[in-house]
């Protein structure tokens, strides 16, 4: 409600009873969105007006919609789906106040690359003219200099929500993954003579995080990008971290349930076939054929053999 219109506090909305309108309103939203657990929340301030009020009718029809979101939450858990986002960087003279602004744009859940660029570049091709807008392939650092002054330059990368090990302990359930989230990342590939992917002792990455003025979900779908950090990866941490995932698939597709023969076989094919290049094969012959020379490179040397033991016992 606008505070500023005139005798907004005299409406109907601004009492009790007008409250409770607004907030089963926002709860049924809710409920309709597949945010169920936000159901409970919304609840929580209402149902202490309503026992004050004792209206025992109303109290029994609260609890049976909360029972309906708790039972969605077991039934539905995994399966809904909550957003894909995407960074979009846009670099350009004719952008005015958005040269060189990020965004975080949240997209409905199974969005693609092509949909949103197809989207954007549409939009902004009526605006300065088709000719005049051109979508970057790649989510390298973009150099101003080797850009056209006259053309529009739009950038997109998809990001995924990306949490500290720290914030792991709490954000335990699927919705609890997929809320409140206002930091992302995305990786590029690249090695040191500038082709983005070479053999694996050359192959290194770099990590970026990006975060956002407000958490998803909000108000809007896109959000300005306030801080970003950047981690690069070398070659052997690169193995490290390709390692560790493909026992994390290993784990989930063992502790299934109910189990599921076909994606065990799929997780294995990946893991131990020897068609597959760049796999754990070859990631052992490069990093621990020998001990490396760099006493830097140990504890690295460690950790990658500590992945391989987890590995082989998965």
């Amino acid at each position: 409600l606008s505070p500023d219109e005139d005798g907004v506090c005299s409406g109907r909305y601004f009492s009790e009873s007008g409250l409770v309108g607004l907030l089963e309103q926002a709860a049924e939203l809710f409920s309709t969105g597949g945010l169920y657990e936000t159901v409970n929340e919304v609840y929580k301030i209402v149902i202490p007006i309503l026992e004050a009020h004792r209206d025992f009718r109303k109290l029994t029809l609260t609890h049976s919609k909360l029972q309906k979101a708790f039972d969605s939450i077991i039934n539905k858990g995994q399966k809904r789906m909550f957003g894909t986002y995407f960074r979009v960087g846009f670099y350009g003279s004719k952008f005015g106040d958005l040269d060189e602004q990020e965004f975080v744009y949240k997209e409905p859940a199974i969005t693609k690359l092509p949909e949103i660029s197809h989207r954007l570049e549409g939009f902004y091709g009526q605006c300065f003219g088709e000719d005049a807008v051109e979508v970057i392939k790649d989510s390298a650092p973009v150099d101003k200099r080797k850009l056209d002054p006259n053309k529009a330059y739009i950038q997109i990368t998809f990001v995924e929500p990306y949490f500290d090990e720290y914030e792991m302990k709490d954000r335990v359930t699927y919705f609890e993954k997929n809320f409140h989230l206002c930091r992302f990342m995305y990786t590029t590939p690249f090695t040191m003579d500038g082709r983005p992917r070479g053999e694996l002792s050359e192959q290194y990455k770099r990590n970026t995080i990006l975060t956002t003025m407000h958490a998803f979900p909000y108000i809007k779908t896109r959000v300005n990008v306030i801080q970003k950090e950047e981690f690069i990866l070398t070659p052997i941490e690169v193995a490290i971290e390709d390692m560790q995932k493909k026992t994390q698939e290993l784990t989930a597709a063992t502790n299934q349930e109910p189990p599921d023969a076909k994606m065990l076989q799929m997780v294995l094919q990946g893991s131990v076939g020897a068609t597959v290049n760049q796999g754990p094969l070859e990631v052992a012959q490069v990093f621990l054929a020998e001990i490396p020379a760099d006493p830097k490179l140990y504890r690295h040397h460690n950790k990658l053999r500590l992945c391989f033991k987890e590995f082989i016992m998965r």
